[in-house]
């Protein structure tokens, strides 16, 4: 037996009685601490290390229990506050838990690396109030699951679509979700050639081509790995971004900088999330092994591709005779979907203003949402371009995802999130936006061609549920096909910073309505949340932003000589002079532009400081865009 097949990867859900942790922990000694993970507002993860001995000795306790801790390690402001810290971790059982390897570190007593095993948990303020990421997406399915069935029953028109003769041939509503991982792996310290990532990118010359050196060694013992937790692996290959790796004079691969992306099987909404997670740390830790770094920021590189997470959503029922039916999937070969799905389109749609808060939240986030890269600027979605012919659209923002010989595949891909994204958050608004569009569809007792209809409509024209002065469906290239002028007329304008996105939460209480179904949010929380989105931002901006763009601008030095210089490198410099002075240096009389951002932080000027951050952007730009040209007329 090799030393793989002797470790525990996972403990599945079902499988979590005491009686059963004993016998499979005292049968795995390699798995040495427990730990439990509660996921907080801002989706960051708890870990502790439990010795596995006092997790036996005690487990009833920490199964009813948990752990204790307060809110200075976890993000719930105004809920975990100073003087009313207390936050409870509890166990999760409904989930599978994970066992996390240390690869580092070898064991002397097993000869294996030393385990932990992590239990996606609960976080409980005050033993009261459950709280944070995992809490809402879980509250959300339930809810989700419940008004649905509530609304089949009530609405009987709907059963000929699905197949069914009464709604008590339900057994349980089921939501799945899946998710897909990009992420830029490179040498440490080496710097991106902007010019020849973006020129390789343009001539494809790294898509899905054959990976070498170490990044195809630690690619395949990643898919290996990953597959002996279950994940069901489906692919892992090179993304659009990144330059062939160099072959050192030692003889191995260095200046390794690529795009690489991994899929694995869609699961039940709050598993894939979980899931997610934990593909993540063992991407990252086996990489780390191989002598790689691993980014999974949105937009580690400008000008080149940077990394999404398409998220897919689908709704499913389990029937009472052991059958399982796509809610989405039309009987009707001539439709695109059931009124089910056209609803919750439509519901992500109509919604998305406030979803977008919880999935795009850091300045890195919207930097990659920008045209020309595959990422979605527009509240806008592609059916295909008729029902027989499924297509993909991948400038849309949620595409309907259809196979015609599979009806269970029927699903939507959001392509907004990025691997940095609260997963928990993202699917949580996701499904609520989509249960305001099923309901109001279904009471409306609404047929697909009507529904088709509307989603389809003209701007300026008045349809069901939709807004009358914005186009919803677009099967043609949006980034080439409008200009920005028309994107922002018929999709509605897309925010640039972070507080643009986080103030539509203040802007659009009848949509923000949508989110309070169920209690599942509530204005304690919307606020907790918006306070660490802007605290986050502030500290992204002085500490980050402002810090790297004034690397930039002391980068761009001047190169000519008094005895070689042109007229045109005299005017160039200039230019760029200016542009640096502005940007970075203040006199007696004048604030330069990032003091100003300094200043309009300081004082919690947020629409200011969203303004300046915008034009701070455009001026960088202009500044690389000129020291480029400048440099161009040098030997």
């Amino acid at each position: 037996m090799s030393d793989h097949e002797k470790m525990l990867y996972r403990i599945p859900a079902g499988q979590h009685s005491v009686r059963d942790i004993r016998t499979i922990l005292g049968t795995h000694p390699e798995v040495e601490f427990v730990s439990f993970v509660g996921v907080d507002i801002w989706g960051y993860s708890t870990d502790e290390k439990i010795p596995v001995k006092l997790f036996l000795e005690d487990m009833e306790k920490f199964f009813a229990s948990g752990v204790q801790t307060d809110g200075s390690s976890v993000v719930l402001p105004k809920i975990a506050v100073l003087n009313n810290a207390r936050v409870d971790i509890i166990p999760d059982l409904d989930v599978h838990w994970y066992v996390d390897y240390n690869y580092d570190y070898i064991s002397e007593n097993t000869g294996l690396p030393v385990g932990t095993l992590r239990i996606p948990s609960i976080l409980v303020h005050n033993e009261t109030k459950r709280v944070g990421s995992r809490v809402i997406l879980k509250d959300t399915i339930e809810e989700f699951k419940r008004e649905l069935l509530e609304l089949i029953r009530d609405n009987p028109y709907i059963l000929p679509y699905l197949g069914l003769e009464s709604a008590e041939d339900i057994e349980e509503i089921s939501l799945t979700a899946a998710t897909e991982l990009e992420f830029w792996v490179k040498t440490p310290d080496d710097a991106a050639d902007t010019e020849q990532l973006s020129a390789s990118q343009t001539l494809k010359e790294q898509y899905w081509k054959r990976t070498v050196g170490p990044v195809r060694t630690a690619l395949e013992k990643s898919l290996k790995i990953l597959d002996r937790y279950g994940f069901e692996i489906e692919m892992g290959h090179k993304e659009v971004g990144g330059v062939k790796a160099k072959l050192g004079g030692s003889g191995g691969f260095d200046h390794i900088m690529e795009q690489l992306e991994i899929d694995w099987k869609y699961a039940e909404a709050l598993q894939a999330a979980d899931n997610e997670t934990q593909v993540k740390y063992i991407v990252r830790d086996i990489f780390r092994s191989f002598g790689l770094e691993v980014t999974f920021q949105a937009k580690p590189i400008e000008h080149v591709a940077g990394n999404g997470e398409h998220t897919h959503l689908g709704v499913a029922a389990k029937l009472k005779n052991g059958k399982r039916i796509n809610l989405f999937t039309s009987l009707d070969p001539g439709d695109f979907m059931t009124p089910i799905g056209y609803g919750a389109l439509m519901g992500i749609l109509k919604n998305y203003e406030i979803m977008n808060p919880f999935i795009s939240a850091t300045n890195d986030a919207l930097n990659r949402l920008k045209p020309g890269f595959e990422a979605p600027v527009c509240i806008v979605t592609s059916l295909g371009h008729d029902p027989f012919t499924p297509s993909r659209n991948r400038t849309v923002l949620a595409g309907l995802v259809r196979e015609l010989d599979n009806p269970l595949s029927t699903r939507f891909e959001l392509r907004s999130p990025n691997p940095k994204s609260n997963t928990y958050l993202v699917i949580a608004t996701a499904y609520l936006a989509m249960l305001d569009g099923i309901k109001a569809v279904l009471e409306a007792g609404k047929r697909p061609k009507e529904l088709e209809e509307a989603i389809s409509k003209e701007y300026g024209k008045e349809a069901f549920y939709l807004e009358t002065d914005r186009i919803y469906r677009s099967e043609l290239n949006v980034f080439d096909e409008y200009t920005p002028k028309q994107r922002d007329m018929l999709f509605g304008k897309a925010p640039a910073t972070v507080w643009d996105n986080i103030a539509a939460l203040d802007t659009n209480p009848g949509k923000l309505s949508v989110l309070y179904r169920g209690n599942i949010f509530d204005d304690t929380i919307v606020e907790s949340y918006k306070e660490a989105m802007l605290d986050m931002w502030e500290t992204e901006i002085v500490s980050r932003v402002i810090p790297e763009s004034a690397d930039v601008v002391r980068a761009c030095v001047m190169l000519h000589r008094d005895d070689e210089k042109t007229d045109l490198d005299v005017v160039n410099w200039e230019r760029i002079r200016e542009l640096k002075t502005y940007l970075m240096k203040d006199s007696l009389t004048r604030k330069s532009l990032f003091t100003r951002m300094r200043m309009a932080i300081s004082v919690k000027d947020y629409p200011l400081a969203s303004e300046l951050l915008k034009e701070m952007h455009e001026k960088i730009e202009l500044l690389i865009e000129s020291y480029m040209e400048y440099k161009k007329n040098f030997f």
